[in-house]
C-alpha cells in the first residue's frame, strides 16, 4: 500500500459518502421519512447514533473498490470505458443483489427498491469513472 493508494481510497470513500447522502438523503429522503413514521426504518432522530457505521461502510467501500481497481491491467484501466465496466461490475456485485435480498426478506416498497437499484448503479458507475481518472495503481502521484 503506497501513498497514492491511500489518497485514492480516501477520495473514493468521500465521493461514495457524498453520493450516498445525495441519493438517500435528498432524492429518496421523503420515501424513507414516510417509512420511518411506521417504524420500518430509523428516523432522523435515531440515525445519528449509527453514523459511525455508515462512515465505516463508506471507508470499506472506497478502499475495497480502490484495491479491486488497482488489480486491473494498467494498460486497460486507463480508459474511461473500463471505469464504466468496473462500475457496472461493482453494482452487480453489491447494489443490485443487496437490494433484491432486502426486498425478498422485508416488505420494502417495490418502487423504492427500483429507485435504490437505479440510483445505486449510477453511483457505482460514477465511482468507476472516478477510479479510472485517479488511476490508483499508477506509480507517480
Amino acid at each position: 500500500m503506497n501513498k497514492r493508494f491511500v489518497i485514492c481510497g480516501l477520495v473514493v470513500s468521500l465521493a461514495s459518502l457524498l453520493l450516498d447522502l445525495l441519493i438517500h438523503g435528498l432524492l429518496l429522503g421523503d420515501a424513507y421519512r414516510q417509512l420511518a413514521t411506521t417504524g420500518f426504518v430509523r428516523g432522523p432522530d435515531q440515525a445519528g447514533q449509527f453514523l459511525h457505521w455508515a462512515l465505516l461502510a463508506h471507508l470499506l467501500l472506497g478502499f475495497g473498490l480502490t484495491w479491486m481497481f488497482s488489480m486491473a491491467d494498467p494498460a486497460r484501466s486507463r480508459d474511461l470505458a473500463f471505469g464504466l465496466r468496473f462500475g457496472t461490475a461493482a453494482a452487480l456485485l453489491s447494489i443490485v443483489p443487496n437490494a433484491m435480498i432486502l426486498f425478498a426478506l422485508q416488505p420494502w416498497p417495490a418502487a423504492l427498491v427500483h429507485r435504490q437499484i437505479l440510483l445505486g448503479t449510477v453511483m457505482m458507475l460514477l465511482l468507476g469513472l472516478l477510479l479510472a481518472w485517479l488511476q490508483p495503481a499508477r506509480r507517480a502521484l
